[in-house]
């Protein structure tokens, strides 16, 4: 572990190779799970705020999910999380495109310019989870089977966990932040270095 901060920050980060593979995992995680994707207070409001404006992108099962449940719930730990669909593992904001992937309704209205706010900093910063604490924040890398192709493609173009969510950590938790990350990786690599 690398203290940032108030942050403690998981090695794995900097020695694991992670670039999403969508052609290869059609949005497993979207789909796949016993939970919704964990949300901060903040945001279960403003979906709340915005459902009208994101519901013309999700699916009519999606839609009437969100209608019966509410646009969030809480999980079996109490915690905040985005609806599933019933009897399955996928987010109710999940639709798909012409190729069978799951994709993001709110992402989707993000990038048509209909709303502010791009997803769940959950979604965005997988596969590091974000553990609050009472003194610190506890960043980690989560290790998902669905998540395999993306490792393979990460290894393939040798691109660090870090690297690849450059803009969702910085959307976090700062550049200052992320320019630090940079900095405990190259002292991680020459320590690996020496003892080679």
């Amino acid at each position: 572990m690398i203290s940032i901060d108030d942050k403690l920050v998981s090695d794995l980060i900097f020695e694991r190779k992670f670039v999403c593979d969508l052609s290869a995992c059609k949005g497993a995680c979207c789909v796949s799970g016993d939970a919704g994707a964990p949300l901060e207070e903040e945001e279960a409001k403003w979906l709340e705020k915005n459902l009208e404006k994101i519901k013309p992108y999700m699916s009519q099962e999606g839609i009437n999910a969100v209608n019966e449940e509410g646009t969030s719930v809480l999980d079996i730990d109490n915690e905040l999380v985005t609806t599933l669909l019933p009897d399955r593992g996928a987010c109710a904001y999940v639709y798909f495109d012409e190729n069978k992937t799951a994709k993001c309704a709110i992402e989707k209205a993000w990038l048509d310019g209909e709303v502010d706010f791009r997803k769940p900093i959950s979604c965005h910063l997988y596969p590091i989870r974000v553990n609050h604490y009472k003194e610190f924040d506890a960043i980690n890398y989560h290790e998902w089977e669905v998540c395999k192709p993306a490792c393979k493609c990460g290894d393939k173009l040798d691109v660090k966990v870090y690297k690849f969510l450059k803009e969702p950590i910085i959307r976090k938790f700062g550049e200052s932040f992320f320019k630090q990350l940079e900095l405990a990786d190259s002292w991680l690599e020459k320590k690996r270095k020496t003892k080679e």
